[in-house]
């Protein structure tokens, strides 16, 4: 799902990524651990897209990223990948199912279509009685729950999760990372987790850890 060849990014004259090489299989849940400053945020950041590498090569889901323009990059993310970050990032003018269905509609897919996905998501997400709710209504939990519905909507063939349970308590904590391996199990989600959390990187069916820039 993943192929990431002699990655390299550098800001200024700090090296953030020594040369990384990586590959993920289809299916796979996949932690990566390291202390602040490794390069996980940035490597994650890279194969989801939404930063520039200055050499190696990227291929994902049979796919060779460097060579798309902006508006295919960006047609490209929101088709194939999904995203869910330590903040939420909920609308919180629209209710918790008009969140979900937000990136399908982008893409132009069909409301009526969309919609029923969307009940179907946050009902896996033990939110059915949620969906007219707006974010301001919903507790820590339900709102990255509403977060992981969003980022599944458009089917991706890759969901990359930065610190996603980093803001919550020890309950939903424990949810949430349930939840990544239900996806595994019943939609055969391919994840890439960051996270300072080592129960769930050992939970994970790999763990990589990064040190200085490198995978070590």
């Amino acid at each position: 799902m993943i192929k990431a060849e002699n990655i390299r990014k550098s800001y200024g004259t700090l090296e953030v990524l020594k040369g990384v090489s990586l590959e993920v299989k289809p299916h796979e849940v996949v932690s990566i651990v390291g202390q602040s400053g490794a390069g996980k945020t940035t490597l994650l950041q890279i194969i989801g897209t939404l930063s520039p590498m200055d050499s190696g090569s990227l291929t994902i889901d049979g796919e060779q990223v460097a060579h798309l323009g902006d508006d295919q990059l960006s047609d490209f993310r929101n088709r194939k990948i999904g995203f869910v970050f330590q903040f939420h990032h909920l609308l919180p003018e629209f209710t918790a199912l008009e969140n979900v269905m937000m990136p399908a509609l982008i893409a132009h897919r069909k409301p009526k279509e969309v919609e029923q996905e969307a009940k179907q998501l946050l009902e896996m997400m033990n939110l059915k009685e949620r969906l007219t709710h707006k974010p301001s209504a919903l507790s820590g939990g339900e709102q990255q729950r509403v977060a992981i519905a969003r980022a599944l909507i458009n089917r991706p063939a890759l969901l990359l999760a930065d610190e996603p349970s980093g803001n919550l308590d020890s309950k939903n904590r424990d949810e949430i990372h349930s939840l990544f391996f239900r996806l595994r199990d019943e939609l055969g989600q391919t994840t890439v987790i960051v996270t300072h959390d080592e129960g769930l990187a050992s939970m994970a069916d790999r763990k990589i850890t990064m040190r200085d820039g490198e995978i070590i």
